[in-house]
């Protein structure tokens, strides 16, 4: 009786643990919507960022007074679709480890199932069932195991240059969005200006003191400067937009919300060395993206490994029971096979093959990093010459103009020589804030390839393994 209901018991039991399917449409007018519904106000959105800043004190609900580069990177970091993306490569990168782990289920055989109808006794039945048991040898299972892994580190790797690159883009976009702000503010003062240098010039023309080129010429000058304060209204929007792309969120949710530049303004400025030789170890060892090709070489060890591990043959063993027309057999028939034509020399040398191109790949990214590290350097130091030049230029300029203004107001000057000191110290400023920019985007270029911030205290990236949009909810 039990060996009747061994084998259904048995079966049973292994089909009791089985997963179920769950499908999971994906609609897309309802993702439209949720992205459409994005906010800066969303209240899971900033229990995560609250939940992030360890010396947060406000209330969990309360949104940041003005949001600086820390708390948008946060919010990119909860919003932003490469997270996803990367995340979710971790995550089937342990869902690897554990298929690796798993030993090869057995089989269950029928050898012989017959019925021999010229036999009446004791029975006409033959019924050889067995359970074939694969046994691996040469260490395949830890091999497997421990190339899975090594990608699951390359994936967690992964997973932080994802949230440097996210950081980047918030961070140059948040530059650009500064920088058209000053751009426009300084261009509506340069159109006030020509506004007055034309009203100057009108009164002179009517009083016979100027020409009427000169006229024309201050109209088309104050025409530029109008176009000119449009364009960077224009711009301003679009640095609007990258910054909302650069977090995830669409563009309405930056409405009403106070943004401050302080880390733009004020960053931390490098030693005069700029990359000293322990930011460019660090680099070079330490990157994200430099330990991930670490673990990608070590993951191609151990495929390595395995391949030649996998020379030798695994053991079958199908012990079964044979019942042949009223005779009790048990049986024990291990199967190995037999590596006559080849001992996998094609596997080893295509898994020799592909360390070697790991090893190629890890030297070339080292390679990169430290040219870009370099190029970096350069600009920057040329772009910190460019700002101290374009501030002397400026301190220069705006001596003239209070000497300018002292004559004015003394009467050894007239409006249109004070308008026209204007108009210089306004081109000095623009070209000082040109050149600021440019030392701003200078350093974040070089803060990306030494991984090391500068627009911030400390770097804002915490290593986001699961959706923090499930862990706030």
């Amino acid at each position: 009786m039990m060996r009747r209901f061994f084998l259904p018991a048995m079966l049973g039991a292994a089909l009791a643990g089985c997963a179920s399917y769950h499908p999971a449409p994906i609609d897309p007018a309802q993702n439209a919507a949720r992205l459409s519904a994005r906010s800066l106000r969303d209240p899971r959105l900033l229990a995560f960022v609250h939940a992030m800043q360890s010396d947060a004190k406000a209330s969990p609900a309360a949104a940041p007074a003005r949001w600086d580069l820390s708390t948008l990177t946060l919010a990119a970091l909860y919003y932003h679709p490469n997270l996803d993306l990367a995340r979710s490569s971790l995550a089937q990168a342990r869902g690897a480890i554990r298929t690796a782990r798993q030993r090869p289920n057995p089989t269950l055989v029928f050898q012989d199932l017959s019925y021999n109808q010229t036999v009446r006794t004791p029975s006409p039945w033959t019924i050889g069932p067995s359970i074939e048991f694969v046994i691996e040898t040469g260490g395949k299972r830890a091999a497997r195991t421990a190339q899975a892994r090594h990608l699951e580190a390359a994936a967690r790797q992964d997973l932080a240059t994802a949230s440097w690159q996210v950081r980047s883009g918030v961070r140059n976009a948040l530059i650009d969005l500064w920088a058209t702000r000053q751009s426009l503010a300084q261009s509506r003062r340069n159109l006030a200006v020509e506004e007055q240098l034309v009203t100057a010039t009108a009164q002179r023309f009517a009083a016979g003191g100027a020409a009427g080129f000169d006229l024309a010429q201050a109209r088309i000058h104050r025409d530029e400067a109008r176009l000119t304060a449009l364009n960077a209204q224009s711009r301003e929007a679009q640095a609007r937009n990258t910054l909302a792309g650069a977090i995830g969120i669409p563009v309405t949710a930056l409405h009403g919300i106070a943004i401050s530049f302080a880390d733009v303004e004020s960053p931390q400025q490098p030693a005069a060395d700029v990359a000293t030789a322990a930011l460019r170890k660090a680099a070079l060892t330490r990157r994200s993206d430099v330990q991930s090709a670490l673990a990608d070489y070590a993951a191609a060890e151990a495929a390595l490994q395995l391949a030649i591990a996998d020379q030798y043959p695994d053991i079958a063993l199908a012990p079964g029971y044979d019942y042949n027309q009223g005779d009790n057999q048990y049986l024990l028939m291990p199967t190995v096979p037999l590596p006559i034509f080849h001992q996998n020399q094609g596997q080893i040398a295509e898994a020799l093959a592909q360390r070697e191109q790991a090893a190629a790949q890890f030297t070339a990214l080292q390679d990169s990093v430290l040219h870009a590290i370099d190029q970096a350097v350069t600009e920057y130091r040329a772009s910190a010459r460019s700002l101290a030049s374009a501030q002397a230029i400026h301190d220069e300029e705006v001596r003239e103009y209070h000497r300018m203004q002292s004559a004015f107001d003394t009467g050894d000057a007239d409006r249109s020589s004070l308008i026209a000191a204007q108009l210089t110290l306004a081109t000095a400023t623009q070209a000082k804030i040109d050149a600021l920019v440019r030392q701003r985007r200078a350093l974040g270029s070089l803060e990306d390839a030494l991984q090391h911030p500068f627009f911030a205290a400390a770097a804002p990236l915490p290593l986001l393994t699961t959706d923090p949009r499930l862990s706030s909810e």
